[in-house]
């Protein structure tokens, strides 16, 4: 059957499914879920039909156990409910799901798996939320990409009518709900006529209805309790061939082959993973691999976990398997083991299948990305006398020695799709290039017949914070649910980037390219590289480009937003299609994205659209960088011991986006997750390309400036001659003018080049105009005077009111 291919991501993929079938929609936002609810939502309000002919009906309640409860109420009377949670917000919904299991009402809730926050927070992905649903009675089905969402979501629903069980229907929060592939997408027709409409027909002839009174919700003692919870157990026995059934409907409209337990590999396989997820994907990668070179290697998806059915698991175990390595994305403090890997050691050891070897591992917790090298560690381990019978990959354990050891990254093979093109662009949050990339993903997938894949890695500060965009697509399909690690091209978008040293360039395979957004000459850029990083340009013949879009933006009258120009650089230079259909898309794009914002806008992103295509300009490496020295200079901090201590060892490897190579010993005096305080002040970010330069001359030191800055990197000073004469040379002081203080201190504005966003929101308060946007090389001299008064300026209690002066009105001109 021919579908239409569209580019989505999962969590896009389950809402359209799930819409289909879908009455009333119980909703209440958590990241990373909140899109299926956001699209649920809208085309409810666009007036979109579901497969029965009516839109679906929309409450947003004030918590997930408001939600849970609508969805419970809903259900009861009759209408085909859903929603869509994730982590915490699941958890609050395990009340209602004993309900709802227990009184046999087919729902479907959509859930991003998402870690539960236990030391810390954590809003990205792993199983730790549907694992505490095991005991409410849901089913549970998995999907380990975003086709798969496509395809499945059908059936958890489907499944769910006729069985009369409802499912919780998962699938990796960000790693699968934030993926965009090009998928294959159902035709409503199809849904429709796969729904058994008399199941439908007794749901709703069921429900409460005054018309048809009856009582539902009872108290029972113990004398009847336990016999009545027995008499469901045949609607979870019947359940597993109920979802065969229609995954075998599903195959025979779509040619695809899903089953409980799917098995990938070779059919004499000796070392087989059993997992469950996006993990799947990369391991099959894996498998081809090393297939192709002689082993004997294998994987059982995981597919319907609850009820887990013991035969249909077991038929997948190849007959020559010695050895089972199972993977969690969980972990179960105190247990002999995570949950999959206990019901797979139950399933065998019921089966009177001794001789096998079973191992258990943790994977992936908080979205810890799994690249091929960790499942070749698996399979590794697999191939010794004496496995570990507990393990952890991605990670170095040096505190319980539970890790086992994995490959470099430039050791492991490349397990990609031949021929699939990488690219890896490192921006800032809200600078538009993770906006940007999404328009570039989806021009290569719907304008080309290439195969599309986008991830987008954040860090926590999300707005101001770092994203990588990790982009690939090819001719073949891809299934790479990792980070990309060998770019054929890197774009860094901010070059503070550079100047912190982040690992960038690293990234690039031998011949790729590599350019940089910034204001500087190739002499200082040479300036700003650091040794490693020019060693690697010169040793792996890396193409250098540079690109001065914050200029090209200002002069387009786009201020701060350079990623229209830089995505037309990267279209020029990566050569996926023609360079005059790839902007006459881009604009497209642009036209369609920023049109409700006014014609202007349009055409200045049109304008740098045209200049980024030839912006561009080729560095020549010389060949002495290929044997740059390293500066043997240690950064020094002061402060208390265990700070310093703590942000030598934690914080600065995590701002420079190197916290995966931490061991486990490094929080091992924070085991809590409580940290000393303090520790932002060493962070220094620099991110801002442009920052305030102050003009002692026209300030009237009102300080509104310092009141409305966001991030508290302007602070006015009342300075003694003291302390103004040991002063750093940079300052600008200027007499007090009004107020106590006047006759008596000298006044000064200190900014923190290195602490400030570049927001510009204090040239906006400025009165008098004192303060300009300027760049922030030319101001870096001032972080040493925020520093010394930071430090060594003392309060002055006789002249603090606690107030912001009244602005003064600027002096005519």
């Amino acid at each position: 059957m021919g579908r239409k291919l569209k580019s989505m991501d999962g969590n896009n993929a389950a809402a359209y499914v799930s819409y289909a079938f879908t009455e009333v929609a119980g909703i209440y936002p958590i990241t990373p879920s909140s899109p299926m609810a956001d699209y649920v939502d809208q085309w409810s309000a666009a007036g979109q039909k579901n497969i029965f002919g009516t839109t679906v009906k929309v409450v947003e309640m004030q918590s997930e156990a408001g939600a849970s409860g609508t969805v419970h109420g809903s259900l009861a009377a009759g209408a085909l409910t859903t929603t869509y949670t994730a982590s915490q917000g699941l958890l609050l919904m395990i009340p209602n799901m004993y309900k709802i299991a227990g009184e046999l009402l087919p729902s479907v809730f959509h859930v991003s798996a998402r870690t539960v926050a236990s030391h810390a927070l954590n809003i990205f992905g792993d199983h730790s939320d549907v694992m505490a649903c095991r005991q409410t009675g849901f089913a549970m089905l998995a999907e380990g990409n975003v086709q798969e969402v496509m395809d499945l979501s059908a059936v958890a629903h489907l499944a769910a009518i006729k069985g009369r069980v409802p499912f919780l229907n998962f699938f990796d929060g960000f790693r699968t709900s934030h993926e965009i592939q090009k998928i294959a997408i159902w035709d409503y027709k199809d849904l429709a006529e796969m729904c058994d409409m008399d199941a439908v027909a007794a749901f709703r002839k069921h429900a409460l209805n005054p018309e048809r009174p009856a009582m539902r919700g009872s108290h029972e003692n113990g004398d009847i309790f336990f016999q009545h919870r027995e008499a469901c157990n045949k609607y979870y026995e019947e359940l597993p061939a109920i979802v065969e059934e229609y995954m075998d409907k599903v195959n025979a409209k779509l040619g695809t082959d899903y089953k409980l337990f799917n098995y990938y590999g070779a059919p004499d396989a000796e070392r087989v993973i059993v997992a469950m997820g996006s993990f799947c994907d990369v391991t099959e990668e894996v498998i081809d691999y090393l297939n192709a070179h002689g082993e004997k290697v294998g994987l059982i998806k995981v597919r319907l976990y609850r009820p887990f059915a013991t035969e249909k698991f077991l038929e997948a175990i190849p007959a020559t398997c010695k050895k089972i390595a199972v993977l969690d994305r969980t972990k179960e403090p105190g247990a002999m083991g995570e949950p999959l890997y206990m019901d797979v050691v139950s399933a065998l050891a019921n089966a009177g299948m001794n001789d096998v070897t079973i191992i258990g591992g943790r994977y992936g917790l908080g979205s810890k990305d799994t690249p091929p090298a960790s499942v070749f560690a698996v399979y590794d381990e697999l191939k010794k006398d004496a496995p570990k019978r507990q393990f952890t990959i991605g990670i170095v354990d040096d505190v319980t020695n539970m890790s086992i050891a994995e490959m470099s990254r430039e050791e492991t093979p490349n397990t990609a799709a031949e021929g699939t093109i990488e690219c890896k662009f490192w921006g800032l949050g809200g600078d538009g290039t993770v906006g940007a990339n999404k328009n570039s993903i989806k021009i290569i997938g719907d304008h080309t017949d290439k195969y599309v894949q986008a991830y987008f890695q954040y860090d926590s500060k999300k707005t101001g914070g770092v994203t990588i965009s990790h982009l690939r697509f090819g001719d073949k399909a891809i299934k790479s649910p990792y980070y990309v690690n060998k770019a054929d091209f890197v774009a860094c978008h901010n070059p503070s980037y550079v100047i912190k040293d982040f690992k960038m360039v690293n990234d690039v395979k031998p011949g790729g390219i590599f350019m940089i957004n910034c204001q500087w000459t190739p002499e200082e850029l040479a300036h700003h590289l650091s040794a490693e990083a020019k060693r690697y340009i010169a040793k792996n013949n890396v193409q250098l480009y540079t690109i001065n879009a914050i200029d090209l933006a200002i002069e387009i009258g786009m201020g701060k937003r350079t990623n229209t120009i830089l995505q037309s650089a990267f279209f020029t230079l990566a050569k996926v299609m023609p360079q005059a259909e790839a902007i006459q898309y881009m604009k497209d794009a642009a036209t369609k994205s920023y049109l409700k914002k006014g014609q202007e806008i349009v055409d200045m992103n049109h304008k740098a659209i045209d200049a980024g295509a030839t912006a561009f300009v080729k560095i020549d490496v010389p060949a002495d960088w290929a044997n740059a020295a390293d500066d043997a200079t240690e950064a020094t901090y002061e402060g208390k011991p265990e700070l310093v201590k703590m942000v030598k060892n934690i914080l600065m490897p995590v701002g420079k986006m190197d916290g995966d190579s931490l061991p486990v010993s490094a929080f091992v005096d924070h085991v809590d997750g409580q940290f000393e305080q303090g520790a932002s002040a060493y962070e220094k970010r620099g991110v801002a390309v442009s920052v305030p330069a102050w003009d002692a001359t026209k300030c009237v030191q009102c300080n509104s400036c310092a009141y409305v800055c966001p991030h508290a990197t302007i602070r006015p000073y009342a300075l003694t001659e003291e302390e103004v004469a040991a002063a750093p040379a940079a300052m600008k002081a200027v007499p007090v003018k009004a107020g106590k203080g006047k006759g008596v201190y000298q006044y000064t504005l200190a900014v923190s080049p290195l602490d400030c966003m570049g927001c510009g929101v204090c040239i906006g308060q400025c009165p008098t105009k004192a303060l300009k946007m300027v760049p922030q090389e030319g101001e870096l001299a001032q972080q040493e005077v925020f520093d010394y008064c930071v430090a060594k300026v003392s309060d002055k209690k006789d002249v603090q009111d606690n107030t912001v002066k009244e602005p003064v009105q600027a002096p005519a001109a």
